[in-house]
C-alpha cells in the first residue's frame, strides 16, 4: 500500500535565501514519524508548506494517493491534516467546547446544538483522563489542560494525519504518559502521527522512525530502533565521529589558577524547561553551556541575567546569592548579555552606531538629562576601532551593517560598561565565515584580560574551539562538566546523548 504522505523534492526560498533544498518526507499509514533537527534546519517550513501555510517552489506531495498543493490551512485539514502547534492556538475567552468543536459545530432544527458539543468534548477529553466543565471559558485552565484542549481538537476532526509540534512543552510526566497512549491509539486506528520533539526519550517511546533534517535537507531515514542516540544527535549536527575526535586544543584552564568564580549557579529550575541546571564561570575563562535545542540553555542564562525569574536553586554572583532580580540589577552589578536573536532582542534598526552602542551606559553619560556628546563621541569612536566595526561613521544607522557587524556593535555596548561577566547566547549565528573567526578571536582576547564569559553555541566546533571547560545540558538537566582532555566533540556529543552520571555530581559541586 502506498504512504499516507510523500513529499518529493520541496524546494522553498524565502528573498532568495533557501530554506529548504530538495527535502523529502514519507509517512506511512499507522505510522508515528519522528521529524527532527536544530534551529534552522526546515522542520517548520515542511510543515507548513504540506499544511497550506507556505507555497513550495519546486518538488510533488502526494497525500492519501492523490496529489494536493492547498491553499490555506483550513483547506488542509478538511482533507484530514490536523495541526497541534507548540504555541496554543485556541480562543481563550470562549468555553473548552467551543474551541474543540469551532469550524464543525452541530446543529438541530438550524440552532447550534449545545447539549451534543458538550457531551463530544467530554468524551474526546475523557481520552486524555480529564474531567473539568467544558461550559467554562479555556483562560480558566492551566496551561497544561489547554494543551490537551488543543490536542482534542485536532483529534476531533477524525484526521488521518496529525501533526504534534512540541506538544509535550506544557505537560508533566503524567501528561505526556496520558498523551503517549493517545498517540498509540490513534496508530492503532491507522492514523499517522508526525511527531516534532526535541526531547531524545520521548522519540525512542513513541516513534516508529525518524527523518533528520540538517539546513534544509533531509540527511537520514531510519527506524527509531535502529538508530542509536550517538547516531541521531551526530546526524543532527552534521558531524561524523571519525571527524570529531579533539586535536589541537589548547586546553590549558586559562582560569584554574584564579581562585574563586564569579558566577555560580546551583540547582536552578524555571518553569517546564529546567529543572536541575548548575554550573559556575570564573574571571578569565570561557565557559560553554551545550545541548540540543530545548536542553535549558538559553533558558538558564536568562534567569542569571534576571530576566525571568527561577522557581528553585542559587545564583551567586561576584558573592553576593540570588541579588538580581532584574537585568537591571545584572548590568550595576557588571554583568553584560548578548541574547540569542540580534534583531529581536538586541539591536535598535533605526538608531544609529552610537546610540545603539551606547545604549546601556546611558545613565551613566548623562547629567541632570543631558548627555555629555563628547565623551560619547571618545567612547563610540575608541570601540568602533578597537573592534574593528565596518561602518561608514558612528551615525550610521545599524541595520545598514552586515551581521558581523551589528554583533561587534551589540558586544561593544557591554564592553564599554567594563563588565565582569558577559553572556553570549549564539554570537556568530547569521554572520559569516571571516566575521565569526573575527569575533572568536575578540572573545578569546576578552578572556585573557581576565573578563569571564559564558557562551552558549550550537556550532558544536566552536565551543570546543573557544572553550576551556563545556558543561552539558540535556532535557533541562546539567549531565556532564568537561575539562583538560575531556573538551572534545565526541565527549560533548556522548552527553548530549546518554548525559554521565559521574559528571553530573561534579557538576553539582
Amino acid at each position: 500500500m502506498a504512504p499516507l504522505l510523500t513529499m518529493h523534492g520541496i524546494d522553498k526560498r524565502f528573498a532568495g535565501i533557501p530554506a529548504l533544498r530538495s527535502a523529502d518526507l514519507v509517512v506511512e499509514r499507522g505510522e508515528v514519524h519522528a521529524l527532527i533537527g536544530q534551529n534552522g534546519a526546515g522542520k517548520s517550513t515542511i510543515i507548513k508548506i504540506l499544511t497550506g501555510y507556505y507555497r513550495k517552489d519546486a518538488g510533488e506531495i502526494l497525500f492519501d494517493g492523490r496529489p494536493v498543493e492547498f491553499s490555506s490551512p483550513q483547506e488542509a485539514q478538511r482533507a484530514g491534516i490536523s495541526t497541534i502547534y507548540q504555541e496554543i492556538n485556541l480562543v481563550p475567552y470562549r468555553s473548552v467546547t467551543e474551541n474543540i468543536c469551532l469550524g464543525r459545530e452541530k446543529r438541530r432544527f438550524g440552532l447550534l446544538n449545545w447539549s451534543a458539543m458538550h457531551a463530544e468534548a467530554r468524551a474526546l477529553l475523557a481520552r486524555f483522563k480529564i474531567d473539568i466543565d467544558v461550559r467554562r471559558p479555556l483562560m480558566a485552565y492551566p496551561t497544561a489542560i489547554q494543551q490537551m484542549v488543543a490536542i482534542a481538537r485536532a483529534i476531533g476532526f477524525e484526521a488521518k494525519l496529525v501533526i504534534m509540534d512540541e506538544p509535550t512543552s506544557s505537560l508533566d510526566e503524567r501528561e505526556v504518559e496520558v498523551l503517549f497512549n493517545v498517540i498509540r491509539q490513534l496508530r492503532q486506528a491507522d492514523v499517522s502521527v508526525i511527531f516534532v520533539s526535541h526531547k531524545l526519550d520521548e522519540l525512542y517511546a513513541v516513534c516508529d522512525r525518524v527523518t533528520i533534517m540538517r539546513d534544509g535537507r533531509t540527511v537520514q531515514v531510519a527506524p527509531m530502533n535502529q538508530l542509536s542516540r550517538i547516531d541521531l544527535v551526530t546526524s543532527m549536527l552534521g558531524r561524523e565521529l571519525s571527524q570529531v575526535l579533539h586535536e589541537g586544543h589548547d586546553t590549558t584552564d586559562t582560569a584554574s589558577e584564579t581562585p574563586g568564580s564569579v558566577l555560580e549557579v546551583r540547582n536552578l529550575a524555571i518553569g517546564r524547561k529546567v529543572s536541575d541546571v548548575s554550573f559556575d564561570v570564573r574571571p578569565g575563562e570561557i565557559v560553554g553551556l551545550a545541548g540540543l535545542l530545548g536542553a535549558g540553555r538559553t533558558e538558564s542564562v536568562r534567569a542569571v541575567f534576571g530576566v525571568d525569574k527561577p522557581n528553585a536553586g542559587t545564583v551567586s554572583f561576584g558573592g553576593r546569592e540570588n541579588a538580581i532580580v532584574a537585568p537591571s540589577d545584572a548590568i550595576r552589578a557588571g554583568m553584560g548579555f548578548c541574547s540569542e536573536d540580534r534583531k529581536l532582542e538586541g539591536i535598535i534598526p533605526d538608531m544609529s552606531v552610537r546610540e545603539n552602542l551606547t545604549l546601556a551606559l546611558m545613565p551613566q553619560l548623562a547629567r541632570r538629562g543631558i548627555v555629555d556628546e563628547a565623551r560619547s563621541r571618545a567612547i563610540v569612536d575608541r570601540f568602533i576601532k578597537r573592534l574593528g566595526i565596518r561602518c561608514t561613521g558612528p551615525e550610521q544607522r545599524i541595520r545598514e551593517l552586515s551581521g558581523g557587524n551589528q554583533q561587534k556593535v551589540l558586544l561593544a555596548r557591554w564592553l564599554c560598561m567594563n563588565p565582569k561577566l558577559l553572556i553570549l547566547d549564539e554570537p556568530t549565528r547569521g554572520i559569516d565565515v571571516g566575521a565569526k573567526a573575527e569575533i572568536l578571536s575578540l572573545i578569546r582576547e576578552l578572556a585573557g584580560q581576565g573578563l569571564g564569559v559564558l557562551m552558549i553555541s550550537s556550532e558544536l566546533e566552536e565551543v570546543v574551539e573557544a572553550a576551556s571547560r563545556i558543561f552539558v545540558l540535556r532535557d533541562g538537566r546539567t549531565v556532564a562538566e568537561l575539562h583538560g582532555d575531556e573538551v572534545n566533540e565526541q565527549s560533548v556529543m556522548s552527553a548530549m546523548a546518554h548525559g554521565h552520571e559521574s559528571d553530573r555530581e561534579v557538576a553539582h559541586g
